[in-house]
């Protein structure tokens, strides 16, 4: 079902879903301030405005919750009378809201109120922790975290594990149990083939895949690498007027509203690469905002369909696009021009470069092969302190001792360890399985592209869509028509396993990540 032409008048015909459609309105108005606060935040607020934010941002929340739950009895006539009835985007809106009553039902405004509190202080505390590598610093407001969301757990409820009810929160109906399949398939079939790349290096093969390159110690200047990331929007046709990069400590995005995208990207001054693809990532996140039909501006299904879906489109345009030997094709000639150290080095190298095979103690800077490691450790830390088998004192010896296992290197200091990111500072337990999740859905998206397994209803072109070609002739309109009409155009209509299931055909399947990795290393 696309929202094209008539059809955008004919969403919502339902009078109570039309009823609650309005009423929402004030919700989103909610949303898109604190959307702008967040953003502000972490770009451009001084450190003395931490505790004025946090009271502003909590009291808005806490007028959101009220709001939200005022539309709970026609939601409940909706269900009640109408269901049956309702179209694919009616029953959406009233899927999205019934999650956020259930929630706000669950929780008491006293809790969200120390959860606000405590994010804004908790982020402050992060950064001076993180700037000093001192994890003292941050412990006990990460230990008062814990607390609340160990609470957040038990009120929400669960079925078998505590941390099920916050895998919900961001990747609805994701479990424990579906995590562990993931990565009981997953992380073997990783291991394989790092093995064998391994095993390769360390026989003195400088073929492709690389272990380290010269480029890796290369410095630039914050200005030029400015202006490379500047072309590479530009490249991937960016809307000028819809869409702006800033600079944060740690890249994200930001969906104020669909016409309103705010990315961040992070300069090092060394490692152009980093910069680079943390600007692309952030492009995919940006992409899917921007394509999600503005027929849903200001209702509830005007966000994406989970975290994990999200994490997908990011890393699609990093990895599957942004890294292939096409793009380095593509961009080949300006990075040479805007940097003048790239001039004795030919695509070859800067293929090379950008996909060097390395075990890295920095999540961001993760290569594909060992990224979901990373997430395999936070995801087991997180299990189990939310399920009480571990306190905040236990994470230092049990994060160094997981990297050694899973990848031979422990980290150099907590800023290089358990502190490089801003995730658990924010109240961000349950979020980081949604990275792994987002990588699985790229692999079967790559899948699907690249076996034509298009559904029925798109048009002749896109049955027709090459990837390779399509990248190299920087063709990126059409991979953007593609996402659109299989993901993005719906937003948040779908649950993210009913929309795999259109688009795919199928549920989480990490066997596709597993041989897209395999195609590309072990070819």
């Amino acid at each position: 079902m696309k929202l094209y032409g008539s059809e955008r008048e004919l969403l919502f015909q339902n009078p109570t879903v039309k009823e609650i459609v309005e009423k929402y309105r004030t919700v989103w108005a909610l949303n898109h301030s604190s959307a702008v606060l967040g953003w502000d935040l972490e770009t451009h607020m001084p450190e003395e405005g931490a505790k004025p934010r946090a009271v502003a941002t909590a009291e808005i929340a806490l007028l959101r919750q009220k709001l939200i739950l005022s539309l709970k009895d026609l939601v409940e006539r909706a269900e009640r009378h109408d269901l049956a009835d309702l179209n694919d985007y009616e029953k959406g809106v009233i899927r999205v809201l019934r999650r956020a009553i259930d929630y706000n039902t669950k929780i008491p405004p006293e809790l969200v109120e120390k959860l606000q509190k405590i994010r804004a202080e908790s982020t402050l505390s992060w950064r001076i922790a993180r700037k000093k590598s001192d994890f003292s610093i941050f412990r006990p407001y990460l230990e008062k975290i814990v607390e609340l969301k160990r609470e957040e757990a038990e009120k929400l409820g669960y079925v078998k594990h505590p941390y099920d009810a916050l895998l919900d929160l961001p990747e609805e109906g994701l479990t424990v149990e579906i995590m562990d399949k993931i990565f009981a398939t997953l992380i073997p079939g990783l291991k394989k083939i790092l093995e064998k790349v391994e095993s390769k290096q360390s026989d003195g093969d400088s073929s492709f895949p690389m272990k380290n390159h010269p480029l890796e110690s290369m410095k630039y200047g914050e200005g030029i690498m400015e202006k490379v990331n500047a072309e590479i929007l530009k490249i991937l046709g960016m809307p000028e007027k819809s869409f702006r990069m800033d600079i944060s400590t740690h890249p994200f995005t930001t969906g104020i509203a669909l016409k309103d995208v705010r990315i961040t990207t992070r300069y090092e001054g060394i490692d152009f690469r980093a910069s680079m693809f943390a600007t692309i990532h952030e492009c995919g996140h940006a992409i899917y905002n921007l394509q999600i039909s503005d027929e849903l501006e200001y209702t509830p299904l005007r966000s994406g369909a989970s975290s994990g879906i999200h994490e997908s489109q990011s890393r699609f345009w990093e990895n599957i696009v942004g890294r292939s030997r096409q793009f380095v094709q593509v961009i080949a000639p300006m990075l040479k021009e805007k940097l003048a150290f790239l001039k004795n080095y030919g695509e070859d190298d800067l293929y090379a470069y950008f996909n060097l095979v390395k075990p890295s103690s920095i999540r961001v800077d993760a290569d594909e092969l060992t990224y979901n490691f990373h997430i395999a450790l936070r995801y087991e830390i997180e299990k189990r302190i939310i399920g009480g088998e571990i306190g905040a004192r236990e994470i230092p010896s049990i994060w160094n001792e997981t990297m050694m296992g899973f990848l031979g290197i422990k980290p150099k200091s907590d800023s290089e360890g358990l502190l490089q990111d801003i995730h658990w500072s924010g109240g961000s337990f349950g979020g980081f399985p949604s990275y792994t999740i987002g990588n699985v859905v790229d692999g079967m998206i790559w899948h699907t592209i690249k076996t034509k397994k298009q559904q029925q209803q798109q048009q002749e072109e896109e049955k027709k869509l090459n990837l390779e070609d399509t990248i190299a002739s920087a063709r990126f309109d059409l991979l953007k028509a593609w996402l659109k009409d299989n993901i993005h155009n719906f937003g948040a209509t779908y649950s993210p396993q009913d929309l795999m299931k259109r688009t795919f055909g199928e549920g989480y399947n990490p066997e596709w990540l597993v041989r897209y990795l395999e195609s590309k290393y072990l070819a």
